[in-house]
């Protein structure tokens, strides 16, 4: 029986058989089967990654296998969901060591989106932090593999969005916290080159990441609010518990109707958004939750969007070109009137995955509803990001061209041939290897 799927951006909407593995070994018989198939989590990426004719959740592989308290070091199957990971973890002194803005994404997505968080530019990403994980084969082989032990496999699978077989279970080093606090602190920036210039002078913060204003203008062109963390200590959190409470959530009913969102109401919340910041510095303590992930707290929210869904267009321009090519990709941004209210830049730090989006440089995310010229805009933003050094993050991307794949990514082709060789048959195939002339 087919089902109606698609990921949290709701474009594309696709037909697939979906099931849900109970055991390892159910698995096994999916290789033996033979039938082209992709593996998909809990479905929170954007686009085409985890979509295909034939589906194999993940969800109900979801088990905390080992954890050494003392090191900080879990193992957990693939299914396991990040938030899952810190409700285990945190009161018993370990928080994960890079987060994205979700925490309701599973160990075995992070792996194959090798996701990055607001400390990228200290801690790397997802990958830096994998002891081992073992990967069940196209071939129907299990193997274990790290970052020296089947390496290739292993670099691969960090960033391969769940075509070079099926994660079975990771292996992670957590990272040693005394609170579930964040002492946080929030700079307003007037402007783009103000807001480059404060991710330098802020550099010593384990994390930061900036909300910009992508429709703004003349002098508030760029116009932007840095925030910066620490986690906190148990000093710091003497008149709170350690650990907070869990946070409430709201809910989006239905798709709002496609005239809510428009430029001038974009326009509108992001003038009140900067003007929340009443002065120039702010800080307090906040819980991991608001800081992290302040989304999560509104269920469904991507319904704000519609019915037609939204892309995010996420890339990244390495440093050296950053703020001539950020300034420039905004501008067509401003003048097209197409922003986002939820546009966010951050600074990334050195990276060594092969086929990792995460290279060193800004990386902006915004998102922009579905519309009759959007492509085409989008496009256009692409031939922008390839001239100045930069590449789309595969997880975020719905409609990319292979050619600007394989011009922007430098080991797109050395990727493409291992999967050649450990894929003959091409069984692990979702909609975006198709697109992107990956199988």
């Amino acid at each position: 029986m087919k089902t109606a799927l698609t990921n949290w951006n709701n474009y594309p909407r696709k037909e697939a058989v979906v099931e849900a593995p109970l055991f390892e070994a159910d698995l096994l018989r999916v290789i033996d089967r033979g039938t082209s198939f992709i593996t998909r989590g809990n479905g929170r990426c954007y686009g085409d990654a985890s979509l295909y004719s034939n589906v194999v959740s993940s969800l109900k592989l979801d088990r905390i296998l080992e954890f050494d308290i003392h090191t900080g070091i879990i193992r957990c199957q693939a299914g396991t969901l990040l938030s899952e990971v810190i409700d285990f973890s945190l009161q018993r002194g370990w928080f994960l060591p890079v987060t994205p803005g979700t925490k309701f994404i599973t160990v075995g997505g992070a792996v194959a989106s090798d996701v990055h968080g607001k400390n990228h530019h200290k801690d790397g990403s997802f990958s830096n932090h994998i002891i081992s994980m073992r990967i069940l084969t196209p071939q129907g082989a299990i193997i274990s593999c790290s970052p020296d032990v089947n390496s290739e496999y292993f670099w691969f699978t960090c960033g391969g969005m769940g075509l070079t077989g099926i994660i079975l279970d990771v292996s992670f080093k957590l990272k040693k916290v005394e609170s579930g606090y964040i002492v946080n602190e929030q700079i307003k920036a007037a402007n783009l080159d103000e807001i480059l210039d404060l991710f330098d002078q802020y550099s010593a913060y384990t994390y930061s990441v900036a909300w910009i204003d992508c429709l703004g203008r003349g002098n508030s062109f760029g116009r932007s609010i840095l925030m910066v963390g620490e986690h906190a200590t148990a000093k710091d959190v003497l008149s709170h518990n350690l650990y907070p409470r869990p946070a409430r959530n709201l809910s989006v009913p239905f798709n709002f109707p496609s005239f809510v969102l428009n430029g001038y109401s974009v326009k509108a919340f992001n003038a009140v958004y900067y003007a929340k910041n009443y002065k120039r510095n702010m800080r307090g303590l906040i819980s991991y939750d608001k800081f992290f992930y302040p989304l999560d707290s509104i269920l469904n929210w991507n319904r704000i969007y519609g019915s037609k869904g939204f892309v995010q267009y996420q890339f990244v321009i390495p440093r050296k070109n950053g703020k001539v090519g950020i300034s420039t990709v905004l501008k067509r941004i401003s003048e097209k009137g197409w922003g986002s209210f939820l546009a966010v830049l951050k600074l990334f730090g050195n990276q060594e995955g092969p086929i990792s989006f995460n290279t060193e440089g800004y990386t902006l995310a915004l998102d922009i509803p579905i519309n009759s010229g959007l492509f085409k805009f989008l496009d256009e933003l692409d031939n922008l990001v390839h001239e100045f050094g930069g590449r789309i993050y595969l997880t975020k991307d719905a409609r990319m061209k292979p050619e600007m794949f394989y011009g922007s990514y430098p080991n797109a082709n050395t990727f493409a041939g291992f999967l050649a060789k450990i894929d003959p048959d091409k069984k692990l195939v979702s909609y975006l290897a198709k697109r992107l002339e990956l199988k």
